[in-house]
């Protein structure tokens, strides 16, 4: 199993005994903004056992953030698996805990990721999924060198696809 550093974080594979933490993450309304709302205890324990799954079948899954400085756990970010319109990708997803915002840790999670995806896992392609209010997302995106596509409906949303592909990241003189 992976786990991926940066100079602020540690990117390491989902364990059951995050699930407390990540409950208090998933109940945080300004945490799953952008998403269908919060998660209760259960609804996070599902979640985590979907990632864990995914990590245990070898499968490109969403990471636990560590800030490095506390070795506490403060959001995701990863890889989810999405099937839209009739086409299987693999998002680069993220969410981080409000007090951390603006800070640049989401971009430096995303870029250690994205080059995982590319260097590592050898993927062709990613996408980010991002609802079309959020702006800070957008910008997480663009500044790992994704590109708009398409605009979508994602679960009753208007949703943003941005997307890289290895050749692009290549040329990016990333590898």
């Amino acid at each position: 199993m992976a786990i991926l550093e940066t100079r602020r974080l540690i990117l390491r594979p989902f364990r059951q005994q995050d699930v407390d933490l990540m409950s208090e993450l998933m109940m945080n309304p300004d945490f799953m903004r952008f998403s269908l709302g919060v998660y209760s205890r259960e609804q996070t324990l599902e979640f985590l056992n979907k990632l864990i799954g995914w990590q245990n079948r070898g499968l490109p899954s969403l990471f636990a953030m560590i800030f490095r400085n506390t070795a506490v756990l403060i959001g995701y970010c990863g890889f989810y698996h999405q099937h839209i319109e009739q086409s299987d990708d693999i998002e680069i997803g993220y969410r981080l805990h409000p007090h951390y915002w603006n800070k640049g840790i989401t971009t430096e999670a995303a870029r250690a990721v994205r080059d995982h995806a590319f260097r590592d896992l050898k993927l062709p392609r990613v996408i980010s999924l991002i609802h079309y209010d959020n702006i800070p997302s957008r910008r997480v995106a663009e500044k790992i060198g994704m590109t708009f596509e398409k605009e979508i409906l994602f679960r009753g949303s208007p949703t943003q696809v941005f997307a890289l592909i290895r050749e692009q990241w290549l040329a990016m003189g990333a590898a």
